[in-house]
Formats: C-alpha cells, sequence, structure tokens
C-alpha cells in the first residue's frame, strides 16, 4: 500500500507505544529544571520512577530552547528535536529501536526546520536501512519527492507526492505526542520562582 496511510498508521503505533509506555513509569516522575519569574528556565530533565532519564532539553523564560532529547522507557534514543523559542529550528531525526527498546536500531528521518517550517531535503529511511523517501522543501511546501520502496524499487511521482504530504503530517503527530509529555510535566513554577527537583503524581 502506498500514500500517507501506511506512514501514518507505523508513525502513529510507535507515537501510542512510546505514550503508553510513558504513563506509567512517569507515574511517579521527577522534573529536574529551574524556575524564573514564574516560567520555565534553564535546563530541563524528566526522569521515570526508576530515575531513568527520559527527556532532555533547556527553556529560556518559558520557551522551548535547544535541543530536547527523548528516550525509550528501556534507554533508546528515539528523537532529538531542536527548538529556537519554542519553533522548530535545525534538523529533527528520529531512530528505530530494537524490539527490547534498549538501543537504536537504525536512522527513521531527518528533516531540516528553518523557523518551524520544513526547509531543505527531508530524508526517511525503511526499517531494513534502505532509503524511504527524500523530498525537498522550501519554506514548508514540497517542491520535489521521491521515494523507494523497501526493496529499493522506485515509486511512481504521484505516489512519492502522496507520500510526502503523509509522512509530514504524521511525523508533526508523532512530534506533538512527544512534546506533551513535556507539556504535562514542567516544573512547578510560582512568580519569582526557583526549583530544582519536583516529584510528578
Amino acid at each position: 500500500m502506498v500514500g500517507g496511510a501506511p506512514r501514518l498508521s507505523r508513525l502513529g503505533c510507535v507515537a501510542c507505544a512510546w505514550l503508553l509506555a510513558a504513563a506509567p513509569a512517569l507515574a511517579q516522575a521527577y522534573v529536574v529544571g529551574q524556575c524564573r519569574g514564574g516560567m520555565p528556565n534553564g535546563g530541563y530533565e524528566l526522569h521515570a520512577a526508576d530515575r531513568r532519564l527520559r527527556i532532555a532539553g533547556a527553556f529560556s523564560q518559558g520557551h522551548k530552547t535547544g535541543t530536547f532529547i527523548f528516550w525509550t522507557t528501556a534507554g533508546a534514543r528515539i528523537a532529538v528535536i531542536p527548538f529556537d523559542e519554542d519553533r522548530k529550528s535545525g534538523t529533527v531525526a528520529l531512530w528505530y529501536t530494537a524490539p527490547d527498546g534498549r538501543a537504536e536500531a537504525g536512522r527513521k528521518l531527518e528533516a531540516p526546520y528553518v523557523d518551524d517550517h520544513l526547509h531543505g531535503v527531508v530524508r526517511s529511511w525503511h526499517a531494513n536501512g534502505s532509503l524511504r523517501g527524500e523530498y525537498r522543501y522550501e519554506r514548508g511546501a514540497v517542491i520535489d519527492a521521491r521515494a523507494w520502496s523497501a526493496s529499493g524499487v522506485p515509486l511512481p511521482d504521484a505516489e512519492a507526492q502522496s507520500l510526502a504530504v503523509g509522512d509530514a503530517a504524521s511525523d508533526e503527530a508523532f512530534y506533538a505526542s512527544l512534546l506533551a509529555v513535556v507539556g504535562d510535566n514542567l516544573p512547578a513554577c510560582d512568580a519569582d520562582s526557583s526549583n530544582g527537583e519536583t516529584p510528578r503524581s
């Protein structure tokens, strides 16, 4: 099957699995972060109940800044998302993980962003390591799209274009699922407060 549906289904399942795995582990999570003027400011870490690091990043006056890194409950890196004032800026990267979730199992996606818009060449890979898609964007618009089957057979242009559109939508949904965990586990900031480790229940 071609088009956006397979990608949406696959990434959707990954997002669901990550969130379902996160929910029980984060029920007694620990947030390590500082506040300034009632807003998150400085380094940020979210640890599961077993103190395993799940998310690391930073805030500047309440805005996500720099690189946020996400790990599975078992410790495999799953995503890197760079920010500038809450807007994606730089290359977003996603990885496949081994069945036990303990290690990365190859690249899944590299997507360059400028001011929260896809800009440049986006590349995605099949789980077997072969190139899946190569799409060129300018300020969020697809300019050119090429795609291949898992065995390396080129897909027709119309199918590649459709895949690019579907991928962009499902990728954004996946990022949103990861960032929702951050939003649900911010440091407890009061006006002019400064704090460190905060248990979450």
